[in-house]
């Protein structure tokens, strides 16, 4: 399988440096880069990339290096360079090669590497037919063609419908190389299954990212066969593509399920702005993380690792250069205060929206503050163009990682409708829901928003109470009869 090395360094790998580091295995490997430069292959000479360097981050967020790679892994002193190197699964050797590159990394530049490397040279390496079907370690090409195979960047696997990633880092983060398979999938309308053992989480962002079917996170279970690492349901390698051969989780998605006191409270909500010059985006958010953790967010980036200190200048910056194309923004908190959130700008007819969905941790279930909810809602509906915000809770990790076995499905605590809804919908209708507590007015007694308390998390019911609520305010306004 692919694996990853990481350099975290205290200067900056200049091209020559780079260049030391990537002779590593030996003179008669060829150095190659992408259109943009951002990724340099290390690969033989009929064109196989062996080793993959992306280009260098600079990190200014502390307590990404525990988060991503484990709480006993050292970072250099102040920012510090994150050089993520990939090795390809086409040769045994090709592991080898990215650990030496990286310990020649660490040799010239300082620093350290994840997992420990050697500086040693490897000899050089060939390349190893890739045969039968997409297992732990022997992926299969298919039957894609070379100019398909070409949008990617190098995968283990890529075929006519799906690119597969297969990956054993303890924890897979929606790396920007990762990004960049997902946008490449989309572009040829393929699906991107990310497979892994059964040991291996991944970070909140990479979930949102992959989203429903056809993308999957797919789990090699050691005793056979394979399964959704979301759903649980058994998966089987088909025509160039994993896909689901029954309805009941396999045994190993259930058997590691085990009941827990921490809990997750998710915020999925919606901001609309009227475009403007001034508009500064990303204080919905900053607003939330206030509100709920009494910080705001320590940093924001379009991948993981998340590198820039939290500016929400700068994200309205890159999201206006980017504009008209949405953005894809992920945002973390100080390590003391479990939060991560996941952002997407974009152009609507309505104006500017955010969509952000503002996941935190908390070890028991009394120390969820359920009871400032309301407040938020209408912190949000007067200041920042609240259209919709629903609140969730579930028993899962404080640490917000996704693990590879079944989790009791989030619960309903409250939804909020912003006040064009609100007046779209009619104050009478909206304000008298065929639910047991009625909706609570919030922002400007002009034009109020509504907040609607559906539970405190431990109700599953609470989700027939919300289909209720959301039937009801989609039934058609009755019009007048004229006289």
């Amino acid at each position: 399988m692919t694996k990853d090395v990481i350099a975290l360094t205290p200067r900056a790998p200049d091209r020559e440096v780079l260049l030391a580091a990537l002779h590593a295995g030996g003179p008669d490997l060829v150095v190659t880069s992408d259109q943009n430069g951002a990724v340099t292959h290390l690969g033989t000479a009929p064109g196989r990339p062996l080793v993959s360097v992306e280009a260098p981050m600079l990190v200014h967020v502390p307590g990404e290096v525990q988060r991503l790679l484990g709480p006993h892994v050292k970072a250099p002193e102040g920012p510090f360079w994150w050089i993520d190197t990939r090795a390809s699964s086409a040769d045994p050797e090709a592991h080898t090669l990215a650990r030496s590159v990286c310990g020649r990394l660490t040799m010239l530049l300082g620093g350290s590497t994840w997992p420990s490397a050697t500086t040693n040279a490897v000899g050089v390496v060939g390349v190893t037919p890739r045969t039968g079907e997409p297992t732990m370690s022997a992926p299969e090409a298919g039957s894609a063609d070379d100019a398909a195979e070409s949008a990617f960047p190098p995968l283990d696997v890529v075929t006519d419908s799906t690119a597969v990633v297969l990956t054993d880092r303890w924890l897979v983060p929606l790396t920007a190389w990762i990004s960049g398979v997902l946008r490449a999938a989309a572009r040829t309308d393929r699906a991107v299954h990310v497979v892994t053992p059964p040991h291996v989480r991944l970070t909140f962002p990479l979930r949102t990212a992959l989203g429903p079917a056809p993308n999957r996170w797919v789990v090699h279970d050691p005793r056979g066969g394979y399964y959704d690492g979301l759903s649980g349901v058994p998966l089987a390698w088909q025509n160039g593509t994993f896909i689901p051969t029954g309805d009941t989780p396999a045994d190993a998605f259930t058997a590691g399920a085990a009941p827990t006191e921490q809990r997750q409270l998710t915020l999925a909500f919606r901001t609309v702005h009227t475009p403007d010059q001034r508009l500064v985006l990303g204080r919905a958010l900053e607003a939330a993380w206030r509100h709920l953790t009494g910080a705001p967010p320590t940093g924001w980036g379009t991948a993981e690792p998340v590198n820039l200190p939290w500016s929400p200048q700068q994200l309205t910056d890159l999201a206006r250069d980017r504009a008209p194309a949405p953005t894809q923004l992920v945002a973390v908190g100080a390590s003391d205060r479990t939060a991560i959130a996941t952002q997407r700008v974009s152009r609507t007819t309505a104006g500017v929206a955010e969509d952000i969905r503002l996941t935190l941790g908390y070890e028991h279930p009394q120390h969820v503050p359920l009871d400032a909810l309301e407040s938020l809602a209408a912190t949000l509906v007067t200041e920042h163009g609240l259209t919709t915000m629903l609140a969730t809770l579930r028993a899962a990790r404080r640490d917000l990682t996704v693990p590879a076995h079944w989790e009791p499905p989030p619960v309903p605590v409250s939804f909020t409708l912003g006040p064009r809804d609100v007046r779209t919908i009619g104050l009478a209708i909206a304000s008298r829901p065929p639910i047991d507590t009625p909706p609570r007015p919030v922002g400007s007694p002009a034009a109020p928003g509504l907040h609607y308390p559906l539970g405190d998390g431990t109700q599953p019911s609470a989700w027939a109470a919300l289909q209720r609520l959301g039937a009801h305010l989609r039934t058609p306004t009755p019009t007048p009869t004229p006289i």
